[in-house]
């Protein structure tokens, strides 16, 4: 029996869930997207071109339609309760409801919450709403702060003392954001990304990620929304201990749980972003969908069937026996505009070379007469796998190197050198 499910977004972690999707021979995909995006495109029976945001005519799109069941990809429709609304008109979601995803839209909501359930991983932080009591704060702290908007920035907003800022751009920083801040201390570690699929009451892991922030080679320059990512065969990371991952899976797991008993039952994906410092796995934060780019390393290894794993969700069934990922390694490596992430160039052309080993997603790209031309964010991405990191390292490089036009991106994500780096430091620290 065929079921119609609707993609809502645009990016590469939007055509990776198309294309899961796309495997079952089950689905008719719909897709609702701000800008054309090609890949996702090609996968579907119908497209509509709307700010994911404008929640009426998507409504009226997926209805007119008759989608079964809608996916949600981006974060800033999940803030503005598409899932709530969409499930009023009896679609139901992948997806958490507006007041679940305060995991993520709130950061102040989210802290609260972890200490007032004595959740481990909270580091010691402070909320302010108001600019002159945080710069105080600012002022008079021994150390350096991780100083983070209260609500969305698209993955861009945090800036941490002592590696983006000094004292006095920090309190130029908080200036600018009107004083809704939350001042958390600054975690030293390596950090990874833990998702699981959830169904409000049960939740299952999926391979642990390392996505590369910053915009340059050896993590320099300005963050952006990442910049690519990578994943070991035996789906976890050398620098993360079993005990480690076990931790920071509890705490996933208890931050369901405390969702649950306060009547907001979490479904969907969970994404966890830990620090693994001296002392153990940190929460730096919680988002309430996949992750870009890590959702392209994740369900490039998938071997289940998205859509039964969505139906699963959705009717609260959810089971480890649903999802399984193959044992392999993959590396994400993004293609960016030239002067990307602060002054990209746009419309320039961009060509694809032969890449038959690796898997190509279109993000934030423009196709005008069978050419591609860059637009202001991400362009594409390419994913390698392979029985080793190497393997797979190597496949994503070749590809990504085969590109011409005005665009460029960090040759160094899940090289040996890089992934040796981490190790040493995670050693040093403990």
């Amino acid at each position: 029996m065929t079921m119609k499910v609707l993609v809502v977004g645009g990016g590469g972690r939007e055509h990776a869930i198309a294309r899961a999707l796309s495997l079952s021979g089950e689905v008719i995909l719909l897709s609702v997207m701000a800008r054309r995006n090609p890949g996702i495109a090609s996968l579907s029976s119908a497209v509509l071109i709307e700010k994911e945001v404008n929640i009426r005519p998507v409504l009226e799109f997926a209805n007119s339609h008759g989608a079964d069941y809608a996916v949600i990809g981006p974060e800033a429709p999940l803030e503005a309760g598409i899932v709530d609304r969409l499930e009023e008109k009896g679609i139901p979601c992948m997806g958490p409801p507006l007041k679940a995803a305060l995991l993520e839209t709130d950061k102040a909501f989210c802290r609260e919450m972890m200490q007032r359930h004595g959740i481990a991983g909270c580091p010691h932080y402070r909320t302010f709403y108001n600019p002159d009591d945080a710069i105080r704060f600012i002022r008079n702290f021994e150390g350096d702060l991780a100083i983070k908007p209260i609500g969305l920035t698209g993955g861009k907003g945090v800036r941490i003392m002592g590696e983006h800022l000094d004292r006095e751009g920090a309190v130029s920083y908080v200036r600018s954001l009107g004083g809704k801040v939350v001042l958390e201390e600054r975690l030293i570690g390596e950090e990874f990304t833990f998702q699981a699929f959830v169904d409000g009451k049960h939740i299952v892991p999926m391979p642990l990620v390392q996505d590369h922030k910053r915009a340059f080679e050896g993590d320099q320059g300005p963050n952006t929304g990442g910049m690519g990512a990578y994943s070991m065969p035996d789906h976890s990371l050398p620098f993360v201990t079993a005990s480690d991952r076990t931790k920071a899976f509890e705490i996933m797991k208890e931050v369901v749980k405390v969702m649950e008993e306060g009547g907001t039952p979490y479904r969907g994906v969970l994404y966890g972003q830990f620090m693994n410092t001296a002392r153990g796995p940190m929460v730096i934060e919680f988002n309430a969908r996949f992750g870009d780019p890590e959702a392209m390393n994740v369900l490039s290894l998938l071997e289940s069937d998205l859509s039964r794993i969505m139906t699963r969700i959705v009717s609260g069934s959810l089971s480890g026996n649903d999802v399984k990922f193959a044992e392999k390694a993959t590396v994400c490596k993004y293609l960016v505009p030239e002067g990307y992430p602060d002054a990209p160039r746009t419309g320039e052309p961009v060509t694809l070379g032969d890449t038959p080993d690796t898997l190509l997603y279109y993000a934030n790209v423009e196709e005008r007469g069978g050419t591609l031309y860059t637009q202001g964010s991400r362009t594409l991405a390419f994913v390698g796998i392979g029985d080793t990191l190497e393997a797979a390292e190597q496949s994503a490089e070749n590809a990504a190197r085969s590109v011409k036009g005005r665009v460029r991106y960090r040759s160094d994500i899940g090289t040996a050198a890089l992934l040796k780096k981490r190790i040493s430091h995670m050693k040093e620290l403990r």
